[in-house]
C-alpha cells in the first residue's frame, strides 16, 4: 500500500507532538525530582550518626551493627538510584527533543519539494501553536530548567553523600569514607628514627620539553646504587616492590619471615617512624634500600625518598615547571585527594603521576629525566590509577569522564610507544601484568569492560561486559583466572589463556568498593567497605568462609609468607591464613588511620598511615 506524501506529513506531525510532549514530561518530572531532592531526603541523615552513638555507648551490639550498616546501604542504594534516574530522564529529555526537531525538518522539507505549502491540508493546532514564539520560549525555558535541575540534583546527592559518611566518620563508624581532616597532617612524636631533610640544591632537568630547573635534593654517592644495565628482569622485580599491589600488581609479594606483631601506638617493633611532609594515600614502593613515596598539597606535588633502613629523608624532588600543567589545582574529594596514585620503579628510573595529569621521571638519585603533563583527568573525585611498568614501557590507565584510554610511555624520554582507545567510562582501577603461560597481558577494570592488551603494541586482546558503576578495585589474577568485582556489580571469575575469554562463575554476596581481589593458591579474598573479609575457591566461586571485621577497608589485602594482610581504616591489619579455614594469626594495630596497602621487604612491613610512615619489624 503506498502511503501518500500528505499522510507522510501527518505522521510526521503527530510524531512531533508526541515527542515534544515527551519532552516536556520529562522535563517536568526533572525538575518535580530536584524539588523532591530539596525538601525530602534520599534518607534521613540522623538516623545513622545516631545509631553510631548508641554503638559508641555499647560497642557489642550486633544488632546495631547490622542496622547500621542497613541504613548506610539504603543511602547508598537511594545515591546510585537517584543519579540512574537523573541520567536517563535527561537522555529521554534530548531524545524527545530530538525526534521533535527531525520531525518538524522532514515537514518543512516534504512541504518545500512539493511546493504545496499552503495547498497541503493542516493540522492547524500544530502550525499555529508552532507559529506562536511564546510556546518556543517556554519549552526552551522548561528545557533548560530541567537541565539545571538534574545538574544541581545531582549535586546535592553527592554533598549528601559525603556530609553523610562525614558524620559517620566523627562517632566510629562501622563503614566509612575518609574524613576530611587527613588532609590536616597533625604533628606526631617520632618513635624511633628521625628523618633528616637534606639541603634543596637546584638540579637540571634533561628533558626538552620541560624548564631547565627543578628541585631535587643532593644524596650522598654510597647511598644510592649504581644504575643497572638493561631492562629489570623478573627476579629482580620479584626482589624488590616496584608497584601497587607488588611485582605483578595482583596483591602477591614473594618476601618470607613477614612480620605479624607490632604496635604503632606503643613503638612496639616500630623500627622507625616518619611524619611524611605533603599528605597523600599512594602506598610505599621499594628497590634496593631505597623506599619512595607521594605527596601533595594545592602549592606542590612531590615525591619523597627515603632510606628504607633508617627512615632518613635521602631526597625529594618537585614535580613542577612542567608545560601544560594546571595553574588551578582540580577539584578532588577528601578520600582521593591530589596524590592517591602509587609510584612504579624498574631500578633504574621512578615515577609518578598526580591528579594533575602530571606524570614524572627521576633517576635514583632525584634528578629529573623528563616530565610532561597527559592532560587534566576530568575526575570528579581525583586520579587515583597507580602505574606499572612493562619492560620500557610506563603503562598509565587514564579513565576519565571524557574518555578512556591505555597510555604507554618510553621509560626513558616519555614519549608516547603508543595509547588506545577504550570502550569505557570512568574508574578509578589500576593495570595488572599477567603471564598466561604463552603471552604477557595488560588488564584493566572498568563499568562496563574487563579487558586484556598486549602490553608492547597496546592491542586489544579481548573483552568482557561485566561490570557496572564507578569501579576502584582492579583485577586479580591466579592460575588463568581473572576476577573482577565492584559494589552494587558482581564478582565474576574470567578464565583466560586458551581459547576465548569467559565468565566461569558469579557471585554477588560480598562486593568491594575500593578494595581489589587478591588470589592465591586456589583461593580468592575480598574485602568489602562494610569490614567483611571473604575467601573463595578460586576456581569455581563457593565461599569458603567470611569474617566480619566492623570496619571499613580502603587497602587491598597482600599475600606474603603464606598469609593474607589485610589493614582497615582505623589501622588495624588484620593478618590470617591462606587457607580454606578462617585461621586468625593477628590484628596488630597502627595507631593512626590508614587506607593504603602493606608493603614488605626483607623481613619487614611498611604502613603508610594518615600521617606517619611506619618501617615495623623486629
Amino acid at each position: 500500500m503506498n502511503i501518500s506524501k500528505d499522510d507522510k506529513i501527518k505522521l510526521a506531525q503527530r510524531i512531533a507532538w508526541m515527542a515534544a510532549g515527551f519532552a516536556l514530561i520529562m522535563a517536568v518530572l526533572l525538575i518535580a525530582n530536584f524539588a523532591q531532592t530539596k525538601l525530602n531526603k534520599p534518607i534521613d541523615n540522623k538516623t545513622i550518626p545516631e545509631l553510631v552513638k548508641r554503638l559508641s555507648e555499647n560497642p557489642g551490639d550486633e544488632t546495631l551493627k547490622t542496622e547500621i550498616r542497613a541504613f548506610d546501604l539504603m543511602a547508598r542504594k537511594a545515591y546510585f538510584t537517584s543519579q540512574w534516574q537523573i541520567r536517563t530522564g535527561i537522555y529521554l529529555m534530548f531524545l524527545g527533543v530530538i525526534i521533535s526537531i527531525l520531525a518538524i525538518r522532514y515537514i518543512l522539507a516534504a512541504k518545500s519539494k512539493l511546493n504545496e505549502i499552503d495547498s497541503v491540508e493542516k493540522v492547524n493546532e500544530l502550525d499555529k501553536l508552532v507559529a506562536q514564539k511564546w510556546v518556543i520560549y517556554v519549552g526552551s525555558g522548561l528545557i533548560a530548567l530541567a537541565l539545571g535541575s538534574g545538574f544541581l540534583a545531582s549535586n546535592s546527592l553527592k554533598d549528601y553523600m559525603v556530609n553523610e559518611n562525614i558524620a559517620v566518620q566523627e562517632e566510629k563508624p562501622v563503614e566509612t569514607a575518609v574524613d576530611p581532616a587527613i588532609q590536616e597532617q597533625a604533628s606526631t612524636p617520632v618513635d624511633q628514627a628521625v628523618p633528616v631533610a637534606v639541603p634543596t640544591t637546584t638540579e637540571n632537568a634533561v628533558s626538552s620539553n620541560v624548564p631547565a630547573e627543578t628541585n631535587a635534593t643532593v644524596v650522598p654517592a654510597a647511598t644510592i646504587a649504581a644504575k643497572p644495565a638493561g631492562l629489570p628482569t623478573q627476579a629482580e622485580l620479584k626482589a624488590n616492590y616496584p608497584f601497587f599491589r607488588g611485582p605483578e600488581g595482583d596483591g602477591v609479594a614473594f618476601q618470607k619471615s613477614t612480620p605479624t606483631d607490632w604496635n604503632g601506638a606503643g613503638g612496639k617493633n616500630v623500627i622507625w617512624k616518619v611524619k611524611v611532609p605533603k599528605a597523600g594515600f599512594s602506598s610505599p614502593i621499594i628497590w634496593g634500600n631505597q623506599l619512595f613515596v607521594t605527596g601533595a598539597d594545592a602549592q606542590s606535588r612531590v615525591v619523597y625518598c627515603y632510606d628504607k633502613t633508617t627512615g632518613k629523608l635521602l631526597w625529594e624532588a618537585a614535580a613542577d615547571n612542567i608545560e601544560g600543567s594546571p595553574a588551578k589545582m582540580p577539584k578532588v574529594t577528601a578520600d582521593t585527594g591530589l596524590a592517591a596514585p602509587t609510584m612504579a620503579t624498574d631500578g633504574r628510573a621512578v615515577f609518578a603521576i598526580f591528579a594533575t595529569g602530571d606524570v614524572i621521571a627521576l633517576d635514583m638519585s632525584g634528578k629529573r629525566l623528563w616530565a610532561r603533563n597527559l592532560g587534566v583527568p576530568d575526575n570528579h573525585y581525583g586520579h587515583g590509577s597507580s602505574l606499572i611498568v612493562y619492560k620500557d614501557k610506563l603503562l598509565i590507565q587514564y579513565d576519565t569522564n571524557k574518555s578512556g584510554k591505555l597510555i604507554a610511555l618510553d621509560t626513558q624520554t616519555g614519549t608516547t610507544a603508543w595509547e588506545t582507545a577504550r570502550n569505557s567510562k570512568i574508574s578509578w582501577s589500576s593495570p595488572i601484568l599477567v603471564n598466561t603461560g604463552s603471552r604477557t597481558e595488560v588488564i584493566l577494570t572498568t563499568n562496563p569492560n574487563v579487558n586484556g592488551y598486549d602490553p608492547q603494541t597496546g592491542k586489544e586482546l579481548w573483552n568482557i561486559a561485566c561490570l557496572s558503576g564507578e569501579v576502584g578495585p582492579s583485577a586479580g589474577y591466579a592460575e588463568g583466572m581473572v576476577f573482577a568485582a565492584n559494589e552494587y556489580a558482581k564478582l565474576v571469575g574470567i578464565k583466560i589463556g586458551g581459547g576465548t575469554p569467559e565468565i566461569v562463575w558469579e557471585a554477588d554476596e560480598f562486593l568491594p568498593e575500593v578494595s581489589s581481589p587478591m588470589a592465591v593458591n586456589g583461593l580468592l579474598f575480598i574485602a568489602t567497605t562494610y569490614g567483611v573479609l571473604a575467601c573463595y575457591d578460586a576456581k569455581t566461586g563457593t565461599k569458603n568462609w567470611s569474617q566480619e571485621y566492623g570496619d571499613a577497608f580502603y587497602s587491598s589485602p597482600v599475600y606474603a609468607d603464606g598469609k593474607v594482610y589485610i589493614t582497615d581504616m582505623t589501622g588495624k591489619t588484620h593478618i590470617v591464613k591462606a587457607s580454606k579455614d578462617y585461621q586468625l594469626i593477628g590484628t596488630p594495630e597502627l595507631g593512626e588511620k590508614a587506607v593504603c596497602s602493606p608493603v614488605f621487604q626483607d623481613g619487614r612491613v611498611y604502613l603508610r598511615g594518615m600521617n606517619n610512615l611506619y618501617c615495623l619489624g623486629k
